[in-house]
C-alpha cells in the first residue's frame, strides 16, 4: 500500500502501542484519527503529535463499547478526511483475577472492549473502505489469545475470541480488497493492566516494535497477506 494521503484510525491512540503506531504512521504520511474515552488525553496526544511530517492528526472521545459512539468516530473521521483506508483496533483492557473472584461486570467489560469493540469498529468500518475500493484492518492480539493463565480467563477469552474472529473476517473481505492481519505480541513496556513502564523492564518489546510490524504490514505487496504475527521479547528473564 502506497501510504502517502491515505487515512487511519487508531483506537487507543493516545498511549501505549497505539500512540507509537500513530507516530509511526504519521511521519509515513498517514492522516490519523485517534480515539480514547478521556478528552483530555485526546486534545494532548493531538496536540503532541501534530507537527509530525506533513500529514493531519485529530482526535475523537470513543468507548468501543458503544456502538454509536463507534460509529459516529468513522463518521468523524469520513468527514476530516474524506474516507478510510486502515483501521488499526487497538483499544484493549485487562482485568486479572481468579474466575470465581472476578466481578461479572469486569468479565463483561473485557469482552465487550477487546471484542465487541473491534466488531463494532469493523462493522462500521468496512463499508467505507469498500468505497475506497479496499484497505487494511489491523487487530492487536496478544500471545495470550492462544496461551491461557491462571487468573487471565477474561482476556485469555478476548484474545482468543479475538484471533477467531481476524481469521474469518479476513476471508470474508480478501475479495473486497481489505486485508485482515492480527499482532500477537508478548510482554510490552507499557503502563496496560496496571503495570508501569519502566528501565527495569528494558529486556520486554517496546510499543515501537509493534508500531514497526504494522508498517511492515502495510507495506507488504498486494500479493501477499502475512495474516497472523507473533512477536516476542527475544531474550526473556531466564527462570
Amino acid at each position: 500500500m502506497n501510504l502517502n494521503g491515505k487515512t487511519a484510525i487508531v483506537t487507543g491512540g493516545t498511549k501505549g502501542i497505539g500512540r507509537a503506531i500513530a507516530e509511526a504512521l504519521l511521519r509515513e504520511g498517514v492522516n490519523v484519527c485517534i480515539s480514547a474515552r478521556h478528552e483530555a488525553e485526546i486534545e494532548q496526544a493531538v496536540s503532541d503529535m501534530g507537527g509530525l511530517g506533513e500529514a493531519e492528526v485529530v482526535g475523537a472521545v470513543c468507548d468501543v463499547r458503544v456502538e454509536e459512539e463507534v460509529s459516529a468516530l468513522v463518521e468523524h473521521a469520513v468527514t476530516e478526511f474524506g474516507g478510510i483506508d486502515i483501521l488499526v483496533n487497538n483499544a484493549g483492557i485487562g482485568i486479572f483475577g481468579k474466575v470465581e473472584d472476578l466481578a461479572p461486570e469486569d468479565f463483561r467489560a473485557v469482552l465487550e472492549t477487546n471484542l465487541f469493540g473491534v466488531f463494532y469498529c469493523c462493522h462500521a468500518a468496512i463499508p467505507e473502505m469498500k468505497k475506497r475500493g479496499g484497505g487494511y484492518i489491523i487487530n492487536i492480539s496478544s500471545l495470550a489469545g492462544t496461551n491461557a493463565h491462571p487468573q487471565m480467563a477474561a482476556y485469555n477469552a478476548s484474545k482468543f475470541g479475538l484471533n477467531g474472529f481476524s481469521e474469518a473476517l479476513m476471508q470474508e473481505v480478501r475479495h473486497d480488497g481489505i486485508k485482515v492481519s492480527y499482532i500477537m505480541p508478548g510482554s510490552v513496556n507499557t503502563e496496560f493492566g496496571g503495570d508501569e513502564a519502566s528501565a527495569e523492564k528494558s529486556w520486554q518489546l517496546q510499543p515501537e516494535d509493534i508500531a514497526r510490524v504494522v508498517l511492515d504490514l502495510l507495506h507488504h505487496d498486494e500479493r501477499s497477506l502475512p495474516s497472523r504475527v507473533e512477536i516476542r521479547p527475544s531474550r526473556p528473564p531466564q527462570k
